[in-house]
């Protein structure tokens, strides 16, 4: 029986080892076969990554505004763990991190030297640029995130049922079937989709804090930096993960928004603060406007590339890192009833994420196209060389590789302790050894993709593994409205209802 409930954290463990090997012995074959992939899915495949986020953003919306708003994740008198402040701050540390602070400069920049059917660094691109970001970056994300969490969270605290992936189709398939080779093909799955999402995160820092160290102290960039910075990031995240879920999680994710706070402000104040209060009112007019649109927008008779390059990516970037986020927002969200845990979950990171591409994006902008095709030369320094051009810009530099490296640590430590709850029959706290293997796997992965390509195949893997796990994402969403629809409190309001009428 010990055997058998190894079996999950056995085969994730050699699948996901062989391919990190794979990437650092072959990267030239490893790189050729992770863009044929890309290829083939971007151009078969964009509109189902499309229509699936979509249709999660709608889904959740309908979930909240029904009657199932009121049901309590947990007993009916159960009550949150957390306040609401280190909620907000875990949530939002595991579910972006790293990519905000690497996105926030260099993505408004690239639209707005290469908008999409636009005359690159004008107005009409400036405009294009920010609004862009905060479609990327807004709703459908979290409300990605939603569907994983909110099934998962329900299952857990009021089904009682493990903390796995598989547990969330225990309606639909049976207890039975979703604890043999069905359920654990999900829960590796997940733990593949897990791995290569966060991979792609953590190579995405590891590119920034080289690029960092570069600006601000002449530290170069190349393999031998990377491979020094993610052994002494895996050490500091490895104290954190060992520390526990309420001491080093939760401090660090405290800190994370604290010193994202202060570079918000000072960016505020140093930036063309009018032009950016403009930015985010104009933003998230345009966001609300076409919001319907631009969800299902393709272009059936012309080149699809920028939506490969940037829309599909991303996409599939927050599907890979569905499980891995789904999982840790469900282990911190017991107690809270289905309605604030949705707008929880979406409306307020993604009204983070408006604010911070707002000051960032509008500061790149406002110093013109030559800052601006200075930045993108290189995606992992945009921050960095936008800022030189600022008053403060150095130690607004010096706050975001701390920031970069906080982020790393707390999306490493979250995603460590998820794989040991996914490999670990859905234990809560799992063992120490675990969250060890785990953390030195997805470090390895990380580097093996670097390795292989650098970001371009960082990009790559994530969409190969969110494709599968998007499908199971759809049908978790049909087995969580069954479980719903059973649930005892609403056959009980229903009894009430027809009593007292």
């Amino acid at each position: 029986m010990k055997q058998k409930d190894n079996s999950v954290f056995l085969i994730s463990l050699v699948v996901v080892f062989s391919i990190s090997l794979w990437g650092i012995l072959s990267p030239v074959g490893f790189g050729e076969v992770a863009n044929g992939i890309f290829a083939f899915l971007t151009n078969n495949f964009g509109w189902f990554y499309l229509l699936a986020m979509f249709f999660f953003v709608i889904f959740m919306f309908a979930i909240a505004v029904s009657k199932f708003g009121s049901i309590r994740l947990g007993e009916d008198d159960s009550k949150p763990e957390y306040s609401y402040l280190s909620w907000f701050a875990m949530l939002f540390s595991a579910g972006m991190g790293i990519g905000l602070v690497f996105w926030g400069v260099a993505e408004p920049l690239n639209h707005y030297m290469a908008p999409m059917n636009l005359e690159a660094g004008t107005a009409e691109a400036a405009n294009f640029a920010i609004y862009t970001s905060f479609f990327h970056w807004g709703i459908h994300p979290w409300a990605n995130y939603s569907v994983i969490a909110l099934a998962l969270a329900y299952m857990q605290f009021r089904r009682g049922k493990p903390g796995l992936i598989s547990s969330i189709f225990i309606p639909l398939l049976g207890e039975e079937k979703a604890r043999g080779p069905i359920g654990k093909a999900i829960d590796i799955l997940a733990i593949f989709a897990t791995v290569a999402g966060v991979a792609t995160s953590l190579g995405l820092g590891v590119l920034q804090i080289n690029g960092g160290l570069n600006y601000l102290f002449g530290i170069p960039i190349n393999t031998t930096v990377n491979i020094i910075i993610i052994v002494t990031v895996t050490v500091l995240f490895m104290i954190s993960a060992i520390s526990g879920l309420d001491k080093g999680i939760k401090i660090l994710s405290n800190a994370n928004i604290g010193l994202a706070t202060i570079l918000m402000i000072l960016g505020l104040i140093v930036g063309p603060t009018v032009m950016i209060l403009n930015s985010l009112t104009n933003g998230i007019g345009m966001y609300i406007g076409n919001i319907i649109q631009e969800s299902m927008n393709l272009e059936p008779f012309g080149d699809n590339s920028w939506f490969g390059g940037w829309r599909i990516f991303y996409w599939a970037w927050w599907i890979a890192w569905a499980p891995f986020v789904g999982v840790f927002i469900a282990r911190i969200s017991k107690g809270r009833t289905i309605r604030e845990f949705i707008i929880g979950v979406t409306l307020v990171p993604a009204l983070g994420s408006f604010v911070w591409f707002a000051i960032f994006g509008t500061i790149g902008i406002s110093l013109g196209p030559e800052i601006a095709t200075e930045a993108i030369a290189l995606t992992e320094t945009a921050f960095f060389v936008v800022m030189q051009n600022m008053p403060m810009g150095s130690l607004i530099s010096m706050i975001a590789v701390v920031l970069l490296c906080t982020f790393f640590v707390t999306s490493a430590d979250s995603a460590t302790f998820v794989l040991g709850m996914m490999s670990s029959n859905g234990d809560l706290n799992p063992s120490t050894q675990k969250k060890l293997i785990w953390g030195c796997i997805q470090s390895l992965m990380a580097f093996s993709l670097m390795m292989a390509g650098g970001l371009s195949v960082l990009q790559i893997a994530s969409i190969a593994a969110a494709f599968p796990f998007a499908i199971v994402m759809v049908f978790a969403c049909f087995s969580l409205l069954k479980a719903l629809r059973e649930d005892s409190q609403i056959a009980e309001d229903k009894l009430e209802s027809e009593k007292s009428a």
